[in-house]
């Protein structure tokens, strides 16, 4: 009966964590025994990762369902052909504010619960640095402490080789734009009547598509630039090791991610220049512009098709490469089952052909939750069903991690921890750029402040007051600036479309706003410029102040917890005074502290 004990461990934690994984999912099931004994079996470290997993998860559902919301107001209140009217309205504002403050709720409560959590397990005051110290003594008592070092030198280089790095990911990104563009340009000349009418949406998919192999390529590169990086840095300890390679990690993570979808957000169809002074590439290709509908458009379709390729095929991966790797394993094993009698040893062998498991296994957990948290908060304006995405995802996700740790790879080392590390204060980076990032995207990506100055300024209801008049109405013709064909450029002979289109045309129309003839900013367009600053002004600032003041309003650590502290600290101090009067010296301690109290 004693040698079945470890199968019985293990089988019962199996069911256990598994059971974890499905009620943290809700706040209400999120009691501290279920981490507790998760904690028994792996460690306080990776007990934390699913704990804050559940408690992300649980978060979730209010964003995701402030999403569907904003969806479905376009959806009611807006008929129109076009996809931006969907999120592209006064509620998108009102939801990019709610994310933001979510963003500094979700993180100050969960200190809130790490603090429960760590209290219980008695480890307010254990220090990892300390730890390292008496392992190195137990091994070896005769070693010598590695003191600190700080060297400008490597630092300087390590900065150096950073950028040089963060360079490469955004010419890549610049290359994927040099590839869109050609592709538009392959699609429209196709003789495919399909690819022809539709190659602009076309070809941003398929940058989508470029883009998001291009991470699969450089998450390989970064991983490997970020050791060298650590190395180079020599930190004292494994955890300032970690740390630091958390942070460069993520960095060039963020970079690869991110940078197409900044172009995209930000750069796309306001660096391309106008009619008669198109930017070209290699004098050739004129720098592609945004969908017809605006350019929240492309941002939508760019971050869908990267956030859900990415989830998907992550998560995939994840799972399937320890399955196969394990059932590869089993099947070409040298040790067998038959070779052992013993159960315990039998039980060791099965461990010991799982797969390998390292400091790194758990930080992928931590990098692809970063990202996720990234996508779900910075550009969320552009895209309101990140968070429902995320959602459904981390509702696989915390199962499938809980059944690769138990069942395809052998028992980590145990690890003591009282809080998720460094990837807090990167979380909190994130919180802040997603104010900037929404702040951006609404401002100058959205058609929302162009809409409104012309509906209080130049529209219908701009002079008269009524509310039988659409102010909307003519607002399409006003964001079209005019161009004459006979100033057309590279095009010999003269085409006023006669030829290509039966009947002649004096003028187009381009989304811009630019006088006739000399094509200088109208005076609309610096209204909207004036509008659009005062807009990013007063919404950056606005949400800083209320994440300030929701960080100051809700504690981090509980009053429960604190008083609990309290009490123990007045008992210990209890003891040791108590202890203190068997001691001889007692009564000349107690004449300096009479002495020091005259003073």
């Amino acid at each position: 009966m004693i040698e079945e004990i470890p199968q019985l461990f293990i089988k019962d934690d199996l069911v256990l964590l598994l059971n974890v994984a499905e009620v943290q999912a809700t706040i209400r099931h999120m009691k501290t025994w279920k981490s507790h004994r998760s904690r028994e079996y792996f460690g306080e470290r990776i007990a934390l990762y699913f704990a804050w997993l559940g408690w992300y998860t649980t978060m979730l559902i209010p964003a995701a369902i402030c999403g569907v919301m904003v969806v479905l107001y376009g959806l009611i209140y807006f008929e129109s052909n076009q996809i931006t009217q969907l999120f592209d309205h006064e509620g998108t504002v009102v939801f990019a504010m709610f994310m933001a403050v979510w963003a500094t709720v979700f993180l100050e409560l969960w200190k809130r619960a790490r603090a429960k959590s760590v209290s219980l397990w008695d480890l307010c005051h254990w220090d990892e640095d300390e730890e390292e110290l008496v392992l190195e003594l137990i091994y070896n008592p005769d070693v010598t402490v590695k003191e600190y070092q700080h060297s400008y030198k490597r630092i300087t280089i390590v900065i150096l080789l950073a950028c040089i790095l963060v360079t490469v990911i955004i010419g890549l990104s610049l290359g994927i734009v040099i590839c869109r563009v050609i592709a538009a340009v392959a699609f429209t000349r196709s003789v495919s009547e399909f690819l022809n009418d539709h190659a602009r949406s076309i070809a941003v998919m398929v940058g989508a598509v470029l883009h998001f192999f291009t991470i699969l390529i450089m998450t390989k590169i970064n991983r490997k630039v970020a050791k060298m990086l650590c190395d180079l840095e020599r930190p004292r300890t494994s955890l300032a090791r970690e740390n630091n390679f958390s942070v460069k990690m993520f960095t060039f993570q963020f970079f690869t991610m991110f940078s197409s979808i900044v172009y995209i957000a930000f750069f796309l169809g306001r660096i391309n220049g106008h009619p008669s002074d198109y930017v070209r590439i290699a004098g050739q290709w004129r720098l592609e512009e945004c969908h017809p509908s605006g350019c929240m458009t492309d941002l939508f379709i760019q971050m869908a098709v990267v956030m859900i390729l990415k989830q998907i095929l992550s998560s995939c991966v994840q799972y399937a490469v320890p399955s196969l790797t394990y059932q590869w394993k089993k099947y070409n094993k040298k040790n067998t089952d038959n070779d052992v009698k013993d159960a315990t040893t039998k039980h060791w062998v099965k461990n010991y052909n799982l797969n390998h498991v390292d400091s790194f296994s758990l930080f992928n957990e931590f990098l692809e939750m970063a990202i996720q948290y990234g996508f779900t908060t910075i550009f969320v304006a552009a895209f309101p069903l990140a968070p429902l995405l995320a959602f459904l995802n981390n509702l696989f996700e915390i199962r499938l991690d809980a059944r690769k740790m138990l069942v395809l790879q052998r028992r980590p080392i145990p690890r003591k921890a009282k809080d998720i590390g460094i990837w807090v204060r990167l979380l909190e980076v994130v919180g802040v750029l997603a104010v900037i990032g929404n702040g951006l995207v609404i401002s100058i990506t959205s058609d929302f402040i162009p809409r409104l100055v012309y509906k209080y300024g130049y529209g219908p209801c701009a002079f008269r007051n009524s509310s039988y008049v659409n102010c909307m109405m003519g607002y399409v013709n006003s964001s079209l600036s005019v161009f004459y064909v006979e100033n057309f450029e590279q095009t010999e002979p003269k085409d006023d479309g006669l030829k290509s289109l039966g009947f002649q045309v004096t003028y187009c129309r381009y989304r811009d706003y630019r006088t006739v003839g000399d094509y200088q900013y109208s005076v609309q367009f610096w209204h909207i410029f004036a509008a659009r600053l005062a807009f990013l002004v007063l919404f950056q600032n606005v949400v800083i102040c209320i994440k300030y003041f929701v960080a100051w309003f809700v504690p981090d650590t509980p009053v429960s917890v604190r008083n609990n502290y309290l009490k123990k600290t007045f008992m210990r101090l209890q003891k040791e005074l108590k202890m203190s009067t068997e001691i001889p010296g007692y009564s000349n301690t107690n004449e300096w502290k009479n002495r020091s109290t005259d003073v």
